[in-house]
């Protein structure tokens, strides 16, 4: 009884040593050294830059916190994981031999004309094993989908570390869009009255004649593209509201406070290298991973062209009576080795390993792509934060200028040196200049945070 099961134990150990996977090699990455405009290089690194720390509105904390334990998306990534690692732990199962246990018991009658007798007899057998079964790895074929199936299992926490990264950048946007938008608003509704005022006035003096219908025209023409800016503004602030909504997975915090828009501000984002995106970027770390994973199913698929060996043995006692299955000399014991050579397959085996090696040339061209991706991200994130501040700065100085055009054409308006329509005109250009410098803001803030996501920021743990 103790044989078989030695000698299964050997096999394994003897046989299990030989891989046919190839040596994996790192693609050479296929972008500069340096970021095009990139400042002077730190030691730090924004995928170390917590969103905790990067952003500083408590309200937006409370949003991102709701949004990475409810959205359904965090919550699909977070399945893919179990998933991939109960397959994993499928696959590592396979490298262990498989145990199991029966037991069975039959009674059978035999009629007289059968029987080695006269008359018919009652036949009874009884009997309990176990049973044990083992491939010999001898070509590394379980050992390399096994560890197929461990780098996709890594890849899909580095995709469900992308997916949160992700939400915290989508969150963060769609909160300064609300803001920004509630800004926009709140600017229409105050040049709104002023716009009033200013026909309400025109048309006065309309009445008494000194002031043409051309100017009552165009004061009209004010009020009613206002309230036009009016409407867009909060069926803006609505789905904005409701994009939040989905992206935290429930309903608004009803005391939440969307605070000053002109003191909202992000800190630099620390850049680094190109380099440094190969390991702190998730979705580049992914695509590494799925090629090992790639890497390794060559290996299974070259092992299919050697012979399989596989072991089994029985071992248990068997009686012709339920009381007698355990006495002495009612032992029973089998040993089944089994080997496997395919000889002719129509050029399965042959088509199965172009597969796994075009497999591999795909998940090579998908992490280069993956890299210039995340290069261009940088350097378009790059780009946008060091212009945006000459721009916005251009855009707050076009602000001033028609503030003081808008004081100026209105004393000149009151005191009779100018017509009404240099005020409309001062009005209508303070009111483009506000409402650009909003967006401007807007697109600085976003480009920030695209850029520290970009770098892998946003996601510690």
């Amino acid at each position: 009884m103790i044989k078989p099961f030695s000698f299964l134990v050997l096999s394994s150990l003897l046989f299990s040593g030989c891989s046919l996977i190839p040596e994996y090699q790192q693609p050479q990455a296929p972008v500069a050294a340096t970021y095009p405009l990139a400042p002077v290089s730190r030691d730090e690194s924004a995928a170390a830059l917590d969103w905790r720390e990067f952003f500083s509105d408590p309200a937006l904390h409370r949003l991102i916190e709701t949004a990475l334990a409810n959205n359904r998306d965090i919550r699909i990534a977070t399945l893919n994981v179990e998933a991939y690692q109960a397959r994993y732990r499928i696959r590592r199962a396979d490298l262990l031999p498989d145990v199991s246990t029966a037991g069975s018991g039959s009674r059978q009658r035999v009629p007289a004309d059968l029987a080695s007798g006269d008359k018919a007899t009652i036949e009874s057998q009884y009997s309990v094993g176990l049973n044990v079964s083992y491939e010999v790895d001898l070509f590394g074929r379980v050992r390399s989908l096994d560890q197929a199936a461990l780098q996709r299992y890594l890849a899909s926490e580095q995709a469900q570390r992308s997916a949160r990264i992700g939400l915290v950048a989508s969150v963060a946007n769609a909160w300064l869009t609300l803001q920004a938008d509630q800004a926009l608003e709140r600017l229409t509704s105050d040049t709104l009255d002023t716009y009033e005022s200013s026909y309400q006035l025109t048309r006065r003096s309309a009445e008494v004649g000194t002031v043409s219908d051309l100017a009552l025209s165009q004061a009209q023409t004010l009020v009613q593209g206002a309230r036009g800016s009016m409407a867009r503004y909060r069926r803006q602030v609505a789905e904005d509201r409701n994009q939040l909504v989905l992206l935290i997975g429930g309903e608004l915090p009803v005391d939440l406070s969307s605070g000053d828009w002109e003191r909202q501000s992000l800190p630099e984002v620390p850049v680094g290298l190109p380099s440094d995106l190969l390991n702190r970027r998730p979705d580049i770390v992914e695509a590494e991973l799925l090629l090992k994973a790639a890497n390794a199913d060559i290996g299974a698929a070259r092992a299919a062209f050697f012979p399989r060996i596989s072991l089994t043995a029985d071992a248990g006692t068997s009686s012709e009576e339920l009381s007698g299955l355990f006495n002495g000399g009612s032992g029973v014991w089998s040993f089944f080795p089994r080997i496997s050579l395919p000889i002719f397959n129509a050029g399965r085996l042959q088509a199965s390993l172009d597969v796994t090696q075009v497999e591999k040339d795909i998940q090579v061209a998908r992490y280069e792509k993956a890299i210039q991706s995340a290069f261009r991200e940088v350097s378009d994130g790059l780009a946008a934060t060091q212009t945006f501040g000459q721009q916005i700065e251009a855009q707050q100085g076009l602000v001033s200028a028609s503030a003081k055009y808008y004081r100026l054409a209105e004393s000149r308006y009151l005191t009779g040196i100018d017509s009404s329509l240099t005020l409309l005109d001062a009005q209508r250009t303070l009111f483009a200049a506000q409402q650009a410098l909003i967006s401007d803001q807007l697109a600085e803030r976003a480009a920030t945070i695209d850029l520290y996501k970009a770098l892998g920021g946003g996601w510690q743990g």
